[in-house]
């Protein structure tokens, strides 16, 4: 037996079996159903995609974000953190923030949302899921038919944040402005807020 062939039997006889994608992938509701799953699994093109540990400014500028956003919301809309999303059988994502519309189901036992409930969602990009956070979920989530996207970027220590509308001939999505130190827009919903307030380094 070769070295590689004894590296692949010692990794996949440690690693539980749901690992392993049944033929054709996994679909969405795998994910309520696969144990000890660890959390903030996401499911992309039927595969499933592991959180990294949390870096700060990730942490902290969705947590506050949220907390902004609860003040703003139209009643009868709710905002969720880290809330799976079923976009289509092999499509479930988690986006950092999302907002609700209030049609959406709201109870104990909901473990995701469906698109057509969700007026905005928002990916703060992270160094591990650059790609997936600039590329492919907007994707899915402009072809899923989420009307909002806002892409919050770390540039110069501070948040940033790249606001896109769908464009419903084309499911996609198109910029609409970049915010820097003050987000402020009239879609989906009259929303100001003071970016600087969101992040702030410190060393010592």
């Amino acid at each position: 037996m070769t070295a590689e062939a004894v590296i692949h039997e010692m990794t996949s006889s440690s690693l539980p079996d749901w690992v392993f994608p049944p033929p054709g992938g996994f679909v969405a509701e795998d994910l309520d159903h696969i144990p000890d799953l660890p959390a903030h699994t996401e499911l992309i093109d039927g595969s499933l995609v592991f959180a990294s540990p949390q870096r700060d400014f990730h942490h902290t500028v969705i947590f506050r974000l949220h907390v902004v956003l609860e003040d703003l919301v139209p009643a009868g809309h709710e905002v969720r953190q880290e809330m799976s999303v079923k976009l289509a059988p092999q499509q479930r994502p988690e986006p950092d923030v999302i907002i609700l519309g209030p049609n959406a189901a709201i109870n104990q036992g909901v473990t995701c949302y469906k698109a057509e409930d969700v007026l905005l969602a928002v990916e703060v990009v992270s160094p591990d899921s650059e790609v997936r956070d600039r590329e492919r979920k907007p994707t899915l989530y402009a072809e899923a038919g989420i009307p909002h996207f806002w892409r919050v970027e770390e540039i110069n220590d501070m948040p940033a944040v790249f606001v896109y509308e769908i464009d419903p001939a084309t499911k996609s999505y198109v910029i609409t402005g970049v915010h820097h130190d003050r987000l402020k827009v009239s879609v989906p919903f009259d929303i100001d807020i003071d970016l600087t307030t969101l992040y702030k380094s410190r060393t010592r």
